[in-house]
């Protein structure tokens, strides 16, 4: 038997409906605040990466599938999306003659890491990008519809955890503090982090391994270096999201794991004690500029589906829609089974059947096993019928209803 493959999986059933229940909503949000979807293509050159997202990120050294093509061409699946979206705002010229877009684009990236549950080396993604405005306003108002979206999702409490991780102008200087602080520990930081001293220092902030926590927990802060349009930047940012009742605390620590950001940095989680981020995201003012464009500013984020799915399946906030029937039919002439199908999908009901014949009995014991909560019962006499004969399952209850009329009896 071929199996898939390690960190692969397939999704299906109630996941794969959660996965589009969550899309299909994120997808209202997006139009609703003017972002309009994009559609990337999986493979990209492995440059765009590597000047994207920067040459000695973890993404870059230890976990994109890198490959040459058969023109010899080193190609590279896509670990994120920001960097094609930057491709496509340069390729067409956004960035000389029409800087403002709002793209929103969904599917799926690549990572070789190791596997664990709610990471997997094929993940999915969506996420939004917004060109051409330098502004704490449109931080504010994405993280606004970013709560907008989790609460309509079921998760009442999402908490906001901000950073502001500086320019090019004032990170040199923390940079310069923070490396001359970890060099004092070194024997005490991890190996990748001991590494990260001289090539980028700020990420060994968010290395999750307890030696180094214990090491960055008197490290310098940024808060401390932030030169003054920077320092000012933040604060109408933190007054916009007080304005708006948006819950959100500082964490000095948060510096996202990709090297273009810039200013704000943040993080969305489920609530008070949510250990695992649902999302995270900020600005990256300089990466069109870096990709070969024009120095346009942009801010963006991207919502890991897997690990949003699998919370709604274990909390329940996602119920299955009601809408779904089976029928439990009993026909000479199979024709009328087509037929009171049809209807009942004109209605905006799901409506699927076994097509070889059996008793009423196993076909309900099936319908119990598949998890439908009501069937209709289709014999003779209810061919005949304009009403249809609705079994609820799980109390037993049985009535007569007029298709047009169903959907409200199975709420």
């Amino acid at each position: 038997m071929i199996q898939s493959l390690r960190g692969m999986r397939d999704i299906a059933g109630r996941e794969a409906r959660i996965f589009q229940w969550i899309e299909e909503r994120a997808r209202y949000f997006f139009e609703l605040y003017g972002y309009r979807e994009i559609k990337l293509p999986v493979m990209e050159r492995t440059e765009l990466f590597s000047r994207g997202i920067g040459d000695e990120s973890d993404i870059v050294q230890k976990e994109m599938y890198t490959f040459e093509d058969r023109k010899g061409r080193s190609v590279t699946l896509r670990p994120e999306g920001t960097a094609g979206v930057v491709r496509h705002y340069i390729e067409n010229g956004f960035d000389k003659r029409d800087p403002l877009k709002k793209f929103y684009y969904s599917g799926a990236m690549f990572r070789y890491e190791r596997p664990q549950k709610g990471r997997y080396r094929q993940f999915y993604q969506f996420g939004v990008e917004a060109f051409g405005m330098e502004s704490p306003l449109i931080d504010a108002d994405t993280i606004a519809m970013l709560v907008d979206y989790f609460r309509d999702i079921g998760i009442e409490s999402p908490l906001v955890k901000v950073n502001n991780i500086g320019c090019p102008g004032c990170r040199p200087d923390y940079n310069r503090a923070l490396q001359g602080y970890l060099r004092n520990h070194e024997e005490r930081l991890c190996p990748d982090c001991r590494k990260r001293i001289e090539t980028n220092p700020l990420r060994v902030l968010d290395c999750k391994r307890e030696s180094c926590r214990k090491v960055v927990a008197d490290s310098p802060d940024i808060a401390d270096f932030l030169c003054d349009s920077c320092r000012s930047y933040d604060e109408e940012f933190q007054k916009l999201l007080s304005a708006r009742k948006i819950p959100f605390e500082r964490d000095r620590f948060l510096v996202r794991g990709l090297d273009y950001y810039v200013k704000t940095v943040f993080e969305i989680h489920g609530g008070e004690g949510a250990q695992n981020a649902l999302m995270g995201g900020g600005r990256y003012d300089g990466l069109v500029e870096a990709l070969g464009g024009q120095p346009v500013p942009g801010f963006g984020f991207a919502i890991g589906v897997d690990r949003l799915a699998s919370l709604l399946m274990e909390t329940s906030l996602f119920e299955d829609d009601p809408g779904k029937l089976f029928m439990v039919w009993n026909l000479e002439e199979q024709a009328l089974l087509l037929e009171k199908c049809d209807i009942l999908r004109k209605c905006g009901v799901s409506v699927d059947f076994l097509p070889d014949k059996r008793s009423f009995s196993n076909q309900l014991k099936y319908a119990h096993r598949q998890g439908y909560r009501h069937v209709v019962i289709l014999g003779e006499e209810e061919a005949l019928s304009e009403q249809i004969h609705l079994k609820n399952m799980e109390t037993g209850d049985e009535t007569y209803v007029s298709p047009y009329d169903i959907i409200e009896h199975l709420i």
